[in-house]
């Protein structure tokens, strides 16, 4: 059994970790330095053996608090903006489609050759823009290789959340967000009272055994209330900044010194494409730009090949539309949730 003791040891010390390295990031003005910082910092500790440690409550937590910050958003004006562009998330999503079956097909052919047991399942459900740990479990039902269907989303977030925040900043992009919102006044009793509805929404998403139940159920949540002009408080910064390093700190613990050396040609593999990907998507975006006139920037994260989370927060710090992308890489999740496993069976189990 798990002393508690030093449970809470090593994750005090993750956390401690986590916090210098937002400091050293702030004072070096390096783009999101409450997520980016923690990220690189557990990374690399966790791979050099560090007894780092992630405590899921907490991350749970960060995303709850993420999730309402985002839905604060969805103001009137921008639900009705986002409404006719309906056709261009709908593009986005077949997008982010055809680009995870091009993906896996890839993973499939450069590897079934030389790596004795790779089947077609764990390829597919390894290339999914989205739903990582439902992937997994899709895999794990389809009896596939978990480890490197979780590897390789794990990788490709990582390498997207590190990449686009350092191009944003240092393109100059921020600060171009098509329906900026005024800074919401705290209150307190607001603020718990929206916490109590936000954290309902979880709870009921929980129940329902839906995906991403602590991010998606408050942010619908506090959508709705925002949609219909209910302002209970804002999120203060320094609750938001906390949020961004215990998701930076859960997704940099993945990284083990066991993690890198498990089929290292398959990680590299992952990388390479992670960054056609990112080049690829950005053309994709350039393309949305013509179609709807919002600035490239904006598009080029609700299109991108990374975590819906990682996405918004990089889209709410930099100011670059992100009731947007939100909007975008919610709509994306939850058809990838809902298609990619129908699409498999008749791929592949419909045939045989």
């Amino acid at each position: 059994m798990r002393p508690a003791a030093g449970f809470s040891i090593r994750v005090a010390g993750t956390l401690l970790l986590a916090w210098v390295a937002a400091q050293i990031c702030m004072a070096l003005h390096t783009p999101l330095p409450w997520m980016i910082g923690p990220l690189l910092a557990t990374s690399f500790a966790s791979i050099r053996g560090a007894p780092t440690l992630s405590w899921n409550p907490f991350r749970d937590t960060g995303q709850w608090v993420i999730g309402t910050a985002l839905g604060l958003y969805f103001t009137p004006q921008v639900t009705a903006l986002l409404v006719s562009l309906w056709w261009a998330i709908g593009l986005g999503i077949v997008w982010a489609l055809l680009l995870g079956l091009a993906f896996g097909r890839w993973l499939h052919w450069v590897h079934a050759p030389r790596m004795e047991g790779l089947d077609r399942a764990t390829t597919y459900f390894a290339g999914p823009i989205g739903g990582a740990s439902e992937m997994t479990l899709l895999a794990e039902r389809a009896m596939a290789r978990t480890d490197l269907v979780a590897s390789a989303h794990s990788l490709r977030v990582l390498i997207v959340t590190v990449v686009l925040p350092f191009v944003m900043q240092f393109s100059g992009w921020h600060g171009l967000d098509v329906a900026p919102t005024f800074a919401r006044q705290i209150d307190w009793q607001g603020l718990v009272l929206l916490a109590l509805c936000t954290g309902a929404g979880a709870g009921v998403m929980k129940l329902m055994k839906r995906p991403n139940p602590w991010f998606l159920g408050p942010f619908l949540v506090a959508t709705v209330l925002t949609m219909n002009e209910i302002a209970l408080s804002g999120i203060p910064s320094w609750l938001s900044n906390t949020a961004q390093m215990v998701i930076g700190v859960s997704l940099g613990v993945r990284f083990t010194a066991s993690f890198m050396h498990t089929a290292p040609r398959w990680l590299a593999s992952v990388a390479l494409a992670t960054v056609v990907m990112i080049v690829v998507c950005a053309g994709f975006a350039e393309g949305l730009v013509w179609l709807t006139g919002l600035p490239l920037p904006t598009m080029i994260l609700s299109t991108s090949p990374g975590g819906i989370a990682e996405m918004a927060i990089t889209a709410k710090v930099l100011h670059l539309g992100v009731a947007v992308v939100s909007a975008f890489q919610v709509c994306r999740l939850v058809a990838i949730l809902l298609l990619v496993q129908p699409i498999y069976y008749w791929l592949y189990i419909r045939k045989t």
